[in-house]
């Protein structure tokens, strides 16, 4: 089961400028600041900026979809034809991430937050 799609995270090679853009864009001050991670939250939507999306493979902005259980929503979507870019990881405070491509190459993003 999912929450629908709440994360979207953008690849960027330069953080400053893409910083600028989204805070632009958004009217806000990011809630997370990190060197490895820069977080907005608007509308009732995550975005993220992730300087090191690249090196991870991402071409571009990835949605992610919120669910209750990911492993064993990434073995579901495996067992229907769709590969694992990166496997679960926890990326800080018990929030799991995991990312994989289906049939055609789209990116699709699963996340858990803690507690589910």
């Amino acid at each position: 089961m999912t929450a629908g799609v709440q994360t979207i995270i953008y690849p960027v090679k330069d953080l400053a400028r893409a910083k600028a853009v989204f805070g632009a864009l958004l009217g806000t001050e990011p809630y997370a600041d990190e060197p490895y991670y820069v977080g907005y939250k608007d509308a009732g939507q995550d975005v993220g900026l992730d300087p090191n999306g690249h090196a991870k493979g991402m071409t571009g902005p990835v949605a992610y979809w919120h669910v209750d259980d990911i492993h064993a929503t990434q073995q579901a979507l495996v067992a229907a034809g769709a590969e694992v870019l990166q496997d679960v990881a926890d990326v800080g405070g018990g929030r799991l991430i995991a990312s994989l491509k289906d049939a055609e190459g789209n990116p699709i993003g699963l996340l858990q937050d803690p507690g589910k």
